[in-house]
């Protein structure tokens, strides 16, 4: 057999030594005999190789003939079969404890198995047990605990196959068990990219937690107090900035799921680090929910809870909270506070937030709390607005500074109001502002109507008054068939009254003047566009035409660069009942449209197809993102469309949209990703100035 070694490593001496050092090397190691349990015989052997080292290093001769094979390129030593075991304990003793474990371990595998109950197979089981342990620590050295745990591992396997050495198997047992936490860390700090070693990590202390009994260690360690509660709680610390926040959110609801309370809590923050970073407001329903049910001693959860009301938009309740906290302290630094109690919540929030929050996950960045910017996030809008089911809520504006003024503003402006429209569902509205809104337009508005100038035009006072009458049917279109509502509602009775009865009026003068043919000839057959860009062909369903080409999309880049849409060309939607495929492609130039302002690369000119309230939202969205000095990239395709509900003034329309959403910083770093799909949206169209367009949409049904 040959080693990787020569008689300079083999005695313990460097190449420049002397024959005195030599000599004095020698004596040394034969009084330091391994006393680990090995057998007379092969100790012996040992012996016999470091005289014979000490004897060739001192011969003048012999020595120079040795340090010219070396220079020649000669390595190692052959040991002959009787002395390969001496010379493996050799090899471990100068320092290289992992090339004799592996060369120990294949000496041991089948067919080369020394004869059972041989001194040979003791000294090499030993010899395997002493080199892992030492190959392990070695490996700890360099902080490689995953390679470590390896030899430990491969030398208990050795012993138990060879039935020897249960005591040594045991230290070595317990050592790969101290060791654990080290290989959690270092499997867990690996990049990302490596999944395996992460998912590995993950279950490793996932299994590590179960045993000793949950976070707050209820079980007994096998091995006494290794790691204790102090320990275990500083390990821990060290570990979770590299667990994302979902990592953490699914150990922490599987450890509260075994009776684990302090995981409970964990999970609460985790869901509420990722409902605000992410800007998924039911993650914070879910952390609100968990910590009503937790019974944490000395745990004040009122504050907690408030926090989380606030940033749901409840500011009443959210107030109740903070007032009900068992902190006396809190309570006096709220009554004291210079300025109102809702800017004093909100300085609490952010600094729980800040502190306690949105640190210690591998995927949040940690950095000042803006709740602005939440409250102007236009998903958290909408997603509060869903809340309002049967009152209009005081909501939060950016401005915190004068928020108790405007809310107390609001709230008597409210009061002005009849008091039956507070029930309505606001949710329902079609237009953003609210059923309260378009009212005070309804009554400021003044229809100037000259009946000499149209004298001799009965046709277009006709024309006038219908498409007054079909924008009035849209604005109030949902609640023409609820009883309860008119019910409660008087003062649009007496309109709507006065509108029919008065455009009754009119259309008898009309049909004095025979003009019943003229108004026959108002509906015009019509095209929708031919073509937005030569990779999509638009049809006709009225003249049978057949689609040639996929629908256009916006994941397709080459199109989104050159849809410039001339909207000189393009004719609006004026039938009566538009297609399916007529709605599709009126959705699809807003999508394209919308994604190219937002992105800063065009300006946005839709007035045709879309209302301005909805152009307004848009320009205010990017307004906002250029003071954020951000843009995003949408792409979003049209995976399906179906018609929910049509009337002679209003289309619904829902819509199944492939999403994905970058905001990116104009220096060019990404600042989220989000993807969808299928992201459901209903698209509203109402009929206006002799044309359908698109009023309003919600997205996430």
């Amino acid at each position: 057999m040959e080693l990787p070694l020569d008689h300079f490593r083999l005695i313990g001496v460097s190449p420049s030594a002397t024959s005195e050092e030599i000599l004095r090397a020698f004596q040394l190691r034969l009084d330091k005999t391994p006393n680990e349990g090995f057998t007379y015989e092969v100790l012996t052997q040992r012996s016999e190789l470091l005289r014979f080292t000490a004897d060739l290093l001192t011969d003048p001769d012999t020595r120079r003939e040795y340090e010219n094979l070396l220079l020649n390129g000669a390595s190692g030593l052959e040991f002959s079969s009787n002395r390969e075991v001496a010379g493996l304990i050799l090899l471990w003793e100068s320092g290289s404890p992992k090339e004799a474990f592996k060369i120990t371990r294949k000496a041991l595998q089948p067919p080369q198995t020394p004869a059972l109950g041989s001194s040979r197979e003791s000294d090499l089981t030993l010899l395997a047990a002493l080199t892992a342990r030492d190959s392990a620590i070695q490996e700890q050295q360099l902080r490689s605990y995953s390679n470590a745990a390896d030899f430990l591992h491969e030398g208990i396997q050795i012993l138990q196959r060879m039935g020897k050495l249960n005591e040594i198997r045991r230290d070595l047992e317990e050592d790969l068990f101290s060791l654990l936490p080290f290989r959690i860390l270092d499997l867990l700090s690996r990049d990302l990219n490596d999944q395996e070693s992460h998912k590995k990590g993950l279950s490793m202390l996932e299994n590590l937690i179960i045993k000793r009994g949950g976070l707050e260690g209820h079980n007994k360690s096998e091995y006494g107090n290794y790691l204790n509660q102090q320990d275990f709680e500083a390990f821990f610390q060290q570990i979770k900035p590299f667990l994302t926040a979902q990592e953490q959110i699914d150990l922490f609801l599987e450890l509260q799921k075994r009776g684990s309370i302090e995981a409970g809590f964990l999970a609460f923050l985790s869901l509420t680090a990722i409902g605000f970073s992410r800007r998924k407001p039911e993650k914070l329903f879910e952390a609100r929910r968990i910590l009503k049910k937790l019974n944490l001693s000395g745990l004040d959860s009122m504050p907690l809870i408030g926090c989380l009301d606030l940033l749901l938009a409840d500011i009443d309740q959210a107030s109740a909270r903070f007032s009900s906290s068992s902190d006396e302290n809190l309570r006096d630094w709220l009554n004291n506070y210079p300025g109102n109690k809702l800017e004093a919540i909100c300085i609490f929030c952010k600094n729980w937030l800040e502190n306690d929050v949105l640190v210690g996950f591998r995927d949040i960045e940690s950095k000042e709390v803006d709740l602005d910017s939440w409250f102007e996030d236009r998903e958290i809008q909408e997603f509060i607005e869903k809340l309002e089911k049967k009152s209009i809520k005081t909501t939060i504006k950016p401005n915190f500074q004068n928020q108790q003024n405007k809310i107390e503003s609001s709230m008597k402006k409210t009061e002005d109001f009849d008091s039956s429209l507070d029930k309505i569902d606001e949710r329902r509205l079609p237009w953003p502002g609210g059923i309260k809104q378009e009212y005070e337009k309804l009554n400021k508005q003044e229809i100037n109507f000259n009946e000499e100038s149209f004298k001799n035009k009965p046709l277009e006072v006709y024309r006038y008054f219908i498409e007054k009458i079909a924008e009035l049917k849209f604005s109030f279109g949902e609640f023409l068939d609820n009883k309860k509502f008119f019910s409660r509602s008087p003062y649009l009775i007496y309109l709507f009254a006065f509108l029919i009865l008065f455009i009754f009026g009119i259309g008898i003068g009309f049909l004095r003047n025979n003009t019943k043919k003229s108004i026959q000839e108002k509906t015009i057959a019509e095209k929708p566009l031919i073509k937005l860009d030569k990779n999509q062909e638009m049809i006709d369903k009225d003249t049978n035409l057949e689609t040639k080409k996929k629908p256009i999309n916006e994941f397709d880049s080459n199109i989104i660069k050159k849809a410039e849409i001339n909207f000189n060309n393009f004719k609006v939607l004026s039938k009566s009942s538009p297609s399916l495929e007529e709605i599709r492609n009126l959705i699809n130039l807003w999508l394209i449209n919308k994604s190219n302002y937002l992105a800063g690369n065009s300006e946005i000119n839709l007035s045709k197809i879309v209302t301005n309230g909805l152009i307004e939202r848009t320009i205010e969205e990017r307004q906002s993102d250029i003071k954020k000095e951000i843009f995003k990239q949408i792409n979003s395709k049209i995976l399906k469309i179906s018609l929910e509900t049509q009337t002679a003034s209003r289309i619904a329309v829902l819509v199944e949209l492939d999403y994905l959403e970058k905001i990116i910083k104009n220096s060019g770093e990404l600042v989220n990703e989000t993807r969808l799909s299928p992201l459901k949206v209903k698209y509203v169209l109402g009929f206006s100035n002799k044309s359908w367009k698109l009023v309003d949409f919600v997205s996430g049904l």
